[in-house]
């Protein structure tokens, strides 16, 4: 390798090695490494923005505002709250379904947000029935940092395979005549809730406690509806960005763009109503964003495309290709169970997008069918982040809600829940999988 390739390398395994450390903030860490990467000349400051997909990050933040929006509508807590109703009086089922709603709202919502609106709601039930709160709460963690992945708006991952490969929205779904991410991880998902219900029976066989606790809980939750009105509005452009988004290709715009309208056009909305409606202020909403996260995104968009740029993820794509395209059946196996211990201790952004990179370029050499391979990255990658905090900083939140209520989380307490949790979603998503992107 040539000296600045050799720069790069370095400053690529400090940077992630530092992310990993987790001692500094991770969004400084990816910020200070990109910038070495334009001081040391692997690439220029003008190479730097064109190597960022803006329209992922004007994507990101969009959905951001009117996922803010949608959060702070009450619909969430009332959910939640019919919840309890709707278990009667059982802990397992509760938790289940508490679990289950955590997963289906983050297909659309940061996993971040889902949980800072539906762990208060876990923690004030678990207070009236004074039991621990952290099966709970890391429940609702493990469940919401799952579904990101299955469709194109939930989480970075798939925004980053729309980057590389340009799949669209419905591509999610069903592509190349196949389920796709939706339907094999909410089938995962589904048997991966059934498993837990039979657990936590175990656990939970009666709790005459939760039945009187439950008894306390409003089972409607209208208490949290602040504005029938503005909740009706917010609801109305929520569900239609996602399904413009869906509908892009035939639109004619780029998914930033469609998502950047919608949510200009709520905001406008929303100001213009004023005071005729309870709502929260466009401040209000924008500070509720994770702008670490956004300039951690585009660093990292830095950080991997200098690499590809002094040409280390062809090198890498070279020296794999004989492993990977000997048999696919063994290479989407190999990417596969390599990257889900990886993942659980390293922070999973960035290790996913190199290895977008890197599939692109050995499709690119006629080497192999990239699908395989880009899904086996994707969901292996999103299923094993959830082993540690390391690997999913949206379980830290969950953590430090927990810490909060002074319930100290310790490795052996939440290892007992993530890794039955991981061992079961990538056991049946890699059956799956096989089933119907290897072996028909």
């Amino acid at each position: 390798m040539e000296p600045l390739q050799i720069a790069s390398l370095i400053i690529l395994i400090g940077t992630v090695g530092a992310i990993i450390w987790g001692k500094v903030d991770r969004a400084a860490v990816a910020i200070f490494g990109a910038v070495l990467m334009i001081l040391v000349g692997a690439i220029t400051e003008y190479d730097a923005f064109s190597l960022v997909d803006w329209n992922v990050i004007v994507l990101i933040i969009s959905m951001w505002i009117l996922a803010g929006y949608f959060g702070k509508t009450g619909i969430p807590e009332v959910l939640a709250h019919r919840a309890v109703g709707w278990s009667r009086g059982s802990v397992s089922t509760f938790m289940i379904l508490l679990g289950g709603m955590a997963g289906l709202v983050s297909l659309f919502v940061d996993n971040i947000l889902v949980i800072l609106i539906f762990a208060p709601v876990a923690l004030h039930i678990t207070r009236l029935m004074k039991t621990n709160p952290i099966p709970f709460v890391i429940f609702i963690g493990l469940c919401a940092n799952f579904t990101g992945s299955a469709l194109l708006i939930g989480d970075l991952p798939p925004q980053m395979l729309h980057s590389v490969s340009g799949i669209e929205f419905l591509g999610f779904i069903w592509s190349e005549g196949r389920p796709s991410s939706f339907i094999i991880l909410m089938a995962t998902f589904a048997v991966l809730l059934a498993l837990f219900k039979v657990k936590f029976d175990r656990i939970y066989k009666k709790d005459d406690k939760a039945r009187d606790a439950f008894a306390l809980i409003d089972p409607e939750g209208g208490s949290y509806l602040k504005d029938r009105k503005a909740a009706a509005i917010i609801v109305a452009f929520f569900v239609g960005t996602i399904v413009a988004l869906s509908l892009r290709q035939y639109i004619g715009l780029q998914l930033g763009a469609i998502a950047l309208i919608g949510a200009a056009s709520l905001v406008l909305v929303m100001e213009t109503l004023g005071d005729r409606v309870k709502k929260p202020s466009f401040e209000e909403t924008l500070t509720s964003l994770d702008w670490r996260s956004v300039l951690f995104y585009i660093a990292l968009f830095v950080l991997i495309g200098s690499i590809e740029k002094q040409g280390l993820i062809e090198m890498a794509a070279d020296a794999l290709a004989p492993a990977l395209v000997s048999s696919e059946a063994i290479g989407v196996s190999v990417v596969y169970w390599a990257t889900v211990p990886i993942v659980g201790v390293l922070e999973h952004d960035a290790y996913i997008l190199a290895f977008l990179y890197l599939i692109r370029d050995l499709a690119a050499q006629g080497a192999i069918n990239p699908w395989p391979y880009w899904w086996s990255i994707l969901w292996a990658g999103t299923l094993g982040s959830n082993l540690t905090v390391a690997g999913a900083p949206a379980l830290l939140a969950a953590l430090n809600l927990c810490e909060k209520e002074g319930c100290k989380v310790h490795l052996r307490r939440f290892l007992g829940l993530s890794l039955p949790f991981v061992v079961i979603s990538v056991a049946v998503c890699y059956a799956l999988m096989m089933i119907f992107w290897v072996l028909v």
